[in-house]
């Protein structure tokens, strides 16, 4: 196997261990056992778990915006548009093997002081709320910054909400109900 492939091989069954069981659940030693590779293989491409941590949210966030934009890209009016995330987030439950939020569960298990993994988590989430505000600013005509950033950051705390708590619950209606108060937070904005 070559080195990237190495790398994104740790990465990848990493990313399994980490989301399914959790990142103090999950040790060194079994992520290098699950890989089948050395010790020395994985510290050659990672410096701690930290560092494999941080790969993993990368990888999985990278993806999940990519998914998500390609999603909301293929809907047609602007009303589809600015709920789509919550009809992407049901259609991730419904894949079987959904933990949550994979940034707020590692979040839930990180002593305050582990800087680094949190400044990954906050960036990505800013990442997915401005994306949400480029949605807000693409769809609703004539509107404010403050109401971009007003609109926006409801759809996001609903999303963050739903997201919890159907993996809390195990069901997707949190999604649902998500889904049908999220009009009420642009019912006043004229749609382009």
């Amino acid at each position: 196997m070559q080195k990237s492939n190495i790398k994104e091989h740790i990465i990848t069954v990493a990313s399994k261990l980490f989301y399914t069981n959790g990142y103090n659940a999950t040790g060194i030693n079994e992520i290098i056992a699950k890989s089948e590779i050395a010790k020395a293989t994985l510290y050659h491409h990672f410096k701690s778990k930290e560092d494999v941590c941080v790969a993993y949210l990368e990888v999985r966030h990278l993806k999940f915006m990519d998914d998500l934009k390609n999603y909301i890209s293929d809907k047609n009016e602007g009303k589809q548009k600015l709920v789509g995330i919550f009809d992407f987030l049901r259609d991730l439950y419904r894949q079987g093997d959904f933990h949550g939020c994979w940034g707020i569960k590692t979040l839930g298990e990180l002593p305050p002081e582990n800087e680094k993994i949190v400044s990954v988590i906050q960036r990505q989430k800013k990442e997915l709320l401005l994306f949400l505000g480029e949605i807000v600013g693409d769809t609703i005509a004539n509107i404010s910054l403050a109401e971009t950033e007003k609109i926006s950051g409801g759809l996001y705390l609903l999303y963050e909400g739903a997201i919890t708590e159907s993996h809390l619950h195990r069901n997707d209606w949190p999604i649902h109900l998500a889904k049908s108060i999220a009009p009420s937070i642009f019912a006043e904005s004229k749609l382009k």
